[in-house]
């Protein structure tokens, strides 16, 4: 197999696949993006998507012909795509996002007294966990540990289990298993939230947000343990993932009656997730 996820995995084996991942890039990065924008401009040189409200089983809008929402950013390569999105002149793109909104969301949604604490104290989450699962001071978290809290955070919220993670990290499976033991050790009520999720869908075959939007799971008690187990996952990420999706969209609806009312020369142009 070519994609990527393996090559990842193989990354050391050979000096070939470094190459490979690196075309691979290119390739995509031209045929999706140099290639197909333009094309796709009006007489203006204007990029126009459409929003679908209902493909998204969390809730979130899509964007479609052209998605606007998947604009490469984490690469070098991919931020100079991001330099031919321009403002007419005498305008300027100002992008606003919610600091780690599916964190804050886990954190309130399971009353998880530590996570509130970090969050309430201006610390950064990722060094607070990392200094937690180590046993070190904030001060003395290095990069790596840091990345590897990181992992876990996110991890946890899309219901990753030690050998999802030990992929992610590079940590052995024996590691990350200890990892993710201690991480819910510190952050007790989130592994309670968590547990309750999974036997809430077990019991009423769905999930629901903050809001009341139900997601509904036909597969959560499946015999087959491969299509159990991704329900489950679906179980916990839909309330947290869903719940960002419909504090975004109060946030559409307040900031464009504001932008009518008080600066009407301001456009809301488009929304990727947790950013406007």
């Amino acid at each position: 197999s070519t994609n990527a996820e393996q090559l990842e995995k193989l990354k050391d084996d050979h000096p070939v696949i470094e190459y490979v991942l690196q075309h691979r890039e290119l390739a995509k990065l031209i045929s999706t993006y140099v290639d197909a924008l333009p094309l796709l401009t009006d007489d203006q040189g204007r990029l126009h998507t459409s929003f679908n409200q209902t493909i998204a089983a969390t809730g979130r809008l899509s964007s479609s012909n052209p998605n606007l929402q998947n604009i490469p950013i984490r690469t070098e390569l991919g931020r100079e795509i991001r330099k031919s999105f321009i403002a007419p002149e005498g305008y300027s793109i100002l992008a606003a996002d919610y600091s780690q909104i599916e964190l804050r969301v886990i954190a309130s949604l399971s009353d998880d007294k530590a996570m509130i604490k970090a969050f309430n104290s201006g610390e950064d989450i990722h060094t607070r966990t990392a200094a937690e699962i180590f046993g070190i001071d904030l001060a003395d978290v290095t990069k790596g540990q840091r990345y590897q809290a990181k992992a876990i955070n996110f991890g946890v919220i899309y219901g990753l289990g030690s050998l999802g993670l030990a992929r992610q990290t590079g940590l052995t499976r024996k590691e990350a298993k200890h990892f993710i033991d201690q991480y819910f050790e510190i952050y007790n009520g989130v592994k309670d939230y968590l547990d309750y999720l999974k036997k809430h869908a077990h019991e009423h075959g769905y999930v629901e947000t903050l809001f009341g939007r139900k997601r509904y799971l036909p597969d959560i008690n499946s015999s087959a343990p491969q299509v159990k187990a991704s329900a489950e996952r679906m179980a916990i990420n839909a309330p947290v993932q869903g719940t960002s999706a419909d504090l975004m969209k109060m946030a559409m609806i307040r900031i464009k009656k504001e932008l009518h009312t008080s600066f009407p020369q301001v456009k809301m142009i488009i929304q990727v997730h947790d950013e406007l």
